[in-house]
């Protein structure tokens, strides 16, 4: 079995360069969402407390099989641990052996943002070039390079209450863009084409009212991503067209929870498989209501076997047992 550390996953991008790891994550992500028929899915098995919430992400089709061990924990941070830390496992259907072992913290952050540009693709106007943030943490720079490998972004305005936060974002990405700080949410969106609300605060927020966004405005909200968790207002929901990946999680954990008559018009994959269009027109507000899922990690897992193998990176390690008689398992401790 291949292990993949967070040393490898530096190597490989380092190899091949962020933005192109970005884009063959946005590439890997479409095409599986295009097959989404073939996958056996299911929502993610979660268990709460109240520092935060362990969850296991398992999907698969006929050759692959995949899990995700990830945490969430917001208090974390105050600590000087991470908020999310993940694993991830890869498996071949065939066997039951595993394949690979990897850290999924830089994945998962990469994963979601590539999802997120997936969809931005299809519901943000094409000349969209102004992002506004709203929250700079971890996820931050990952979404900004994702959404501007898909639209023409010069433009980004940002908040957040931790100005060091503000600080670290400006640091890694004023090269690439006009970056604007600002000092509330109001006027970060103030005239944005795309808007990414990015929170870690596990509770119900109103970050974004109606009266705040544009005609034509496309939002990812993706910082609503478990019960009770959101960070949208009603009166928002209501006037914009909304996008989920799979409607059985989102109804538990996205911002729709709120909404239990949402008028939800696709899963993200009809966008992909073009059954569904992504926005009708030029003046409509377009939502994707994002929580992650398991198909986005399979894809992520499916893309790094891959590139390891092709850049011999990674450890070979013996995590199965191999006895020359199967049936002497015993045998193989002495």
């Amino acid at each position: 079995m291949r292990l993949i550390t967070v040393s490898d996953i530096k190597s490989i991008t380092q190899k091949i360069g962020i933005e192109s790891f970005m884009q063959k994550a946005i590439d890997a992500i479409k095409e599986d969402f295009a097959r989404w028929p073939e996958f056996n899915k299911s929502p993610r098995h979660a268990i709460h407390y109240p520092q935060g919430v362990m969850e296991l992400m398992p999907c698969s089709d006929n050759a692959l099989y995949s899990f995700k061990f990830v945490n969430g924990h917001p208090g974390n941070t105050a600590q000087g641990r991470l908020c999310v830390a993940a694993l991830g496992m890869l498996a071949e259907v065939k066997t039951g052996y595993p394949l690979m072992l990897s850290e999924m913290t830089l994945l998962t952050a990469i994963r979601t943002a590539a999802t997120g540009a997936l969809a931005a693709q299809y519901m943000a106007r094409p000349k969209s070039c102004h992002l506004a943030l709203i929250g700079t943490g971890a996820q931050a720079e990952f979404q900004f390079l994702a959404t501007q490998a898909v639209l023409p972004i010069e433009k980004v305005s940002y908040f957040d209450p931790d100005t060091q936060a503000m600080h670290k974002f400006h640091k890694h990405m004023h090269h690439k863009a006009d970056l604007q700080p600002c000092t509330s949410i109001r006027g970060a969106v103030q005239d944005a084409d795309v808007i990414i609300t990015a929170t870690a605060a596990k509770t119900k927020n109103r970050l974004l009212e109606k009266d705040m966004i544009k005609k034509g405005t496309h939002i990812l909200g993706m910082g609503g991503d478990c019960p009770g968790k959101t960070e949208l207002s009603l009166e928002l929901l209501e006037h914009s067209r909304i996008v989920v990946e799979y409607l059985p999680q989102s109804q538990e954990e996205g911002e729709i929870q709120n909404y239990p008559n949402a008028n939800v018009h696709a899963e993200i994959w009809e966008l992909v498989n073009g059954t569904k269009n992504g926005r009708e027109n030029d003046e409509e507000i377009t939502l994707f209501d994002s929580v992650g899922f398991a198909i986005e990690d399979f894809s992520i897992l499916r893309m790094v076997h891959d590139l390891s193998n092709q850049l011999n990176i990674g450890q070979n390690v013996d995590i199965t047992p191999t006895p020359i008689d199967p049936k002497d398992l015993y045998g193989t401790l002495f």
